[in-house]
């Protein structure tokens, strides 16, 4: 039995970038796809919806959902700017190549930190960890537990 062998050959006009969003199960193969083709695109370009669209196969509709859900996983920062008059101006957004958490710092302002950059398994632990800190120091060395289970030979046992 055959088996096949893929090789693409990068020889010129391709994109480096981190495989933190690819890997990631929770996102949508059109939010993968939609921040794949954010990444490759040159600094200087024009990042609007509209812009956007007119590069891809997507209306505005998809693309603003992608951005949504992007933007949940913290892989994109939005912020709206707003003129001298009052009036909201435009919004400006900030794509990160790792997912950003959200966390509090001493003055209750939220501020964006680097999620943990190692591989997402297979079986990720989703509940909150164990904050209770093990006793390290000072064991109680008084009347210690001990297992003191009984185990059962089945050897000689008759059924």
């Amino acid at each position: 039995m055959a088996t096949e062998v893929l090789r693409v050959k990068k020889t010129k006009n391709f994109t480096v970038m981190f495989n933190h969003h690819l890997k990631n199960k929770e996102l949508s193969l059109r939010s993968k796809g939609l921040l794949s083709v954010i990444l490759s695109l040159p600094d200087n370009w024009n990042f609007t919806i509209k812009g956007l669209a007119a590069i891809s196969k997507e209306g505005g509709d998809a693309i603003r959902s992608s951005i949504r859900e992007l933007e949940e996983a913290g892989y994109v920062k939005r912020r709206r700017l707003i003129s001298r008059s009052g009036k909201l101006s435009k919004t400006e957004y900030t794509f990160y190549e790792v997912a950003r958490q959200k966390e509090c710092d001493a003055e209750n302002n939220v501020e964006e930190k680097p999620m943990s950059v190692t591989p997402i398994s297979d079986n990720p632990i989703l509940e909150k960890p164990m904050l209770e800190k093990p006793m390290l120091e000072n064991p109680m060395l008084e009347n210690p537990m001990l297992d003191k289970s009984t185990q059962l030979n089945t050897k000689y046992i008759k059924y």
